[in-house]
């Protein structure tokens, strides 16, 4: 019979998934808030909006390896276990990661210098793609009974981080060096930062046991004298496509929130509406910084009162006041606006508290991480890596300033819409 984890074994695996997830993506975001800057060194153009355009296609373009990722590393960690995944994909992340930070510019080495540029966010791409799946799936499995939300947040506590980690270098860089330093130099430093996730992350994530669950599951596998299944993929699409449409239609909403208003935001304000990228920035950490709190409180409340009583009301909240503070922001542009609208982006963590458990606890054990990855992926694939390009694009076809509200809205409504696709009691 297998043994329940240690309270001592608990602790450590949460810390260790916190703080090895904040690394891995810290180091994936950082690339969309230094944008502005990566814009003119990679690719100069005459109008800064183009040059914005192109870099936000290179950061869209990563999240196509993303699906790729997390099929892969999903079907590892589901066949081999959690820990193994874990500890190869926070290796390659910073691979990919290392690579932006001693990269020439295009001054230096022409059109090199943005095809380089795009293999290291592919390298990141792939390494991100198999980390949400397989890292809920151990959280949720060394929950004790009844905590799984409390557990599964933890998820969030670390997105949060890392784009406050992020936030927070991003404002003392940009406030301590003058602007040519910033150019030369000051922007590679927190990717050469984000080297060090190898070496930390590995020796965090070795320290953990395997889940219990996956062991339980791993053994009855063994003992079993029925005939195999078909595999993992396979049963995947074959018995749970209503967890799929869940999963989709909540990561698109979720990831919409995240990168229009973490990615495109600040860089929009900055290069469209001309107010201080500071500022912009500033924002953005006082908001992720209060999601790490409202994302457990949130994790916990859904535990009492099931995931879908969290989920639904910030789905229905978030792009009603979208709407309103964004054409409040585009009609004065202001600092005050600014964070007006940035503070609407606490929703993310009210939905952060609930979406880990719920993702993963829908999928049985032997296809959790893939079908959590997976549907995670192409989520953000198509509503969220896309979404600063497609916003940025969208305004630049339309001369509508405020044309990304009606982009929020679409998201929030394929939010809802997977959840009503899923019927079963959460």
């Amino acid at each position: 019979m297998q043994q329940s984890p240690t309270d001592a074994m608990r602790r450590r695996v949460v810390i260790s998934s916190t703080i090895g997830n904040a690394l891995e993506w810290f180091d994936f975001t950082v690339f969309g808030l230094f944008a502005a800057t990566i814009s003119k060194l990679f690719f100069p153009a005459g109008d800064p909006l183009a040059s914005l355009l192109s870099t936000f296609a290179v950061f869209g373009l990563a999240f196509v390896a993303r699906p790729l990722g997390g099929l892969v590393f999903g079907l590892y960690a589901d066949r081999y276990g959690r820990k193994a995944a874990l500890v190869a994909m926070i290796t390659t992340m910073a691979i990919g990661t290392g690579l932006i930070g001693v990269l020439p510019t295009f001054a230096s080495i022409g059109i090199a210098a943005p095809l380089l540029l795009l293999l290291a966010r592919l390298i990141q791409g792939f390494s991100a793609g198999g980390e949400f799946g397989s890292a809920s799936a151990m959280l949720i499995e060394f929950a004790p009974p009844g905590r799984k939300g409390f557990y599964g947040a933890f998820q969030t506590v670390s997105q949060a981080l890392a784009f406050a980690i992020g936030a927070m270098l991003a404002v003392t860089l940009s406030k301590t060096l003058s602007p040519a330093d910033f150019a030369s130099w000051g922007w590679r430093v927190p990717f050469l930062l984000g080297i060090l996730i190898g070496p930390v992350g590995w020796y965090l994530r070795r320290r953990c046991d395997e889940s219990p669950e996956f062991q339980a599951y791993l053994a009855e596998r063994a003992a079993s004298t029925a005939p195999a299944k078909k595999t993992t993929l396979g049963q995947l699409f074959a018995e749970h496509p209503r967890e799929l449409m869940a999963s989709f239609g909540l990561i698109a909403a979720g990831t919409a929130i995240y990168y229009v208003g973490g990615v495109f935001l600040p860089a929009y304000a900055a290069s469209e509406l001309k107010l201080p990228l500071a500022d912009a920035q500033l924002g953005l950490l006082a908001v992720s910084l209060s999601n790490i709190p409202l994302g457990l409180a949130s994790g916990v409340l859904s535990d009492r009162i099931g995931r879908r009583g969290v989920i639904v009301p910030a789905l229905l909240l978030y792009p009603f006041l979208y709407f309103m503070l964004f054409k409040q922001l585009v009609a004065e542009p202001s600092t005050a606006h600014l964070w007006q609208l940035q503070a609407v982006g606490l929703m993310l963590g009210v939905l952060g508290g609930a979406v880990p458990a719920f993702m993963t606890e829908i999928f049985p054990v032997g296809v959790r991480a893939t079908g959590a990855s997976l549907m995670y992926n192409l989520g953000v694939m198509l509503f969220g890596g896309l979404a600063p390009f497609v916003n940025t694009w969208m305004v630049q076809v339309t001369g509508d300033k405020s044309a990304p509200v009606y982009y929020i809205v679409v998201a929030a409504t394929v939010g809802l819409l997977g959840m009503a696709v899923y019927r079963k009691t959460d």
